[in-house]
């Protein structure tokens, strides 16, 4: 899925027998949506939040000359973000930064040192160091660090190829902020829930949970476009089969990172607009509290190194 589809701006658009139209700005792009104003279609990227539905650029920039009611002062996207000039560069940034991590794990060779320096465990004993290692030890970095962590080719390249096709449509979507956000914080949870679930001593790495964050937030923010929902759930059911059948796959970061991109994605795109903010703040705020939360039960509940 290159792009997410379209929504409607208070008006449904009757279905034609030969399909959706595609966006005026973007040839090929199918989309349901059309501007409140001049009534073109309009993509996620191009479409602008308006005080009743979405705008196109154009119509935006005009302001009100069109006598159907003024235009917002800012652009905004769906969520309520700032219109970008490139809607992709959070996703390309990061993009880079797991594929030059990968590149830093093949250049340190020798044992992948780096690996266990970097990949997500609840305790385990590290026999280079002499001491114990892991989240329950104080590192909590690893719940993130293990997130841009990849040691096989086909792992980044399954990752980072599902990164790009859901990244950049969500982007466009929310914004850069809030789109950043939702990538985090269903890392972080992903990671969370694979240390509340999983052996102490279990390795895990990946940005599984995030890639399943987003592919959540996708299916929501689809929902909200009223597009239709086949497609995603076929790929999501796709997804979720490979998780539970595969050997080897942490399916706690998948189902930890699905759940939270969910529910921050229905925070983003149901807020109310006088109480966007607020909303929006407060499910990531509540999502993170959560992870923090079951970092710190978990913990608690593993036995102390001494036997105690």
């Amino acid at each position: 899925m290159d792009h997410p589809p379209g929504g409607h701006g208070g008006q449904e658009q009757p279905a034609v027998s030969e399909g959706l139209p595609d966006c005026y700005r973007h040839p090929g792009r199918e989309t349901g949506i059309r501007c409140t104003r001049c009534e073109r279609p309009i993509c996620p990227e191009c479409m602008v939040d308006a005080s009743v539905g979405f705008q196109c650029p154009e119509c935006v920039r005009q302001g009100s000359g069109s006598g159907r009611g003024p235009a917002p002062h800012q652009p905004r996207t769906l969520a309520g973000g700032t219109i970008a000039a490139d809607p992709r560069l959070i996703t390309k940034v990061l993009l880079g930064i797991n594929v030059a991590v990968f590149i830093a794990v093949l250049a340190v060779g020798d044992g992948y040192r780096l690996v266990d320096d970097l990949d997500l465990v609840g305790r385990a004993y590290d026999p280079a160091t002499g001491h114990f290692v892991g989240v329950a030890e104080g590192q909590w970095y690893r719940l993130l660090t293990s997130a841009f962590l990849h040691q096989e080719l086909w792992h980044i390249a399954f990752n980072m190829l599902s990164l790009w096709w859901l990244g950049g449509p969500l982007e466009a979507a929310l914004g850069r902020i809030r789109f950043l956000a939702l990538y985090l914080l269903s890392g972080l949870a992903g990671s969370a829930f694979t240390y509340l679930i999983a052996s102490p001593n279990q390795g895990s790495l990946g940005a599984s949970g995030a890639v399943f964050g987003l592919l959540g937030a996708t299916a929501v923010v689809m929902r909200r476009l009223q597009y239709d929902m086949r497609p995603v759930f076929a790929l999501l059911a796709l997804n979720l089969l490979f998780t539970f059948t595969w050997p080897g796959i942490a399916w706690e970061a998948h189902v930890g990172g699905l759940v939270a991109g969910t529910v921050i994605a229905i925070g983003m795109v149901h807020a109310p607009r006088d109480r966007r903010a607020l909303v929006q703040y407060g499910t990531c705020a509540l999502v993170l509290a959560a992870t923090i939360a079951t970092v710190v039960v978990r913990t608690a509940s593993l036995p102390s190194v001494f036997g105690s």
